[in-house]
């Protein structure tokens, strides 16, 4: 199971960016492996809708995220949060990415992300392009 982070989604609306195509192929070719958190719904919806001032756009996006991971939206909680605060401190990084690092090793799923500084080249995901999928 993918794990994909805010980032990758928003890569469907971004054609300019070197990692659009992966994100596309893996989004369309891997669906029903794909997994999300709740929170990516709210991420996507502030840098497309807000930041890029394209509510439809956003929708659509969200839209496709949910026929996609349908069952697998990782829901916040408790020991999941907790979890993010731990690993947030340990490496240095937001909690908002700390959550999908815990919710990847909750589930023991891989998590594939854009965000090289914070979380690929700490090891803790890897780029669209380097998502080991079959």
């Amino acid at each position: 199971m993918l794990l994909l982070d805010a980032s990758v989604w928003v890569l469907l609306v971004d054609p300019e960016d070197p990692y659009h195509g992966d994100a596309v192929t893996l989004i369309r070719d891997q669906a029903v492996s794909l997994a999300a958190l709740d929170l990516t719904l709210h991420e996507i919806g502030n840098a497309i809708g807000v930041k890029r001032d394209n509510a439809r756009e956003a929708t659509n996006v969200i839209r496709l995220l949910l026929a996609c991971c349908r069952d697998r939206v990782v829901p916040a909680d408790v020991e999941l949060v907790d979890s993010a605060l731990e690993i947030a401190s340990e490496h240095g990084i937001t909690a908002y990415d700390a959550a999908y690092v815990a919710a990847a090793r909750r589930h023991g799923w891989t998590l594939v992300s854009t965000d090289i500084a914070d979380l690929v080249s700490k090891g803790l995901a890897v780029a669209p392009d380097a998502a080991d999928y079959p």
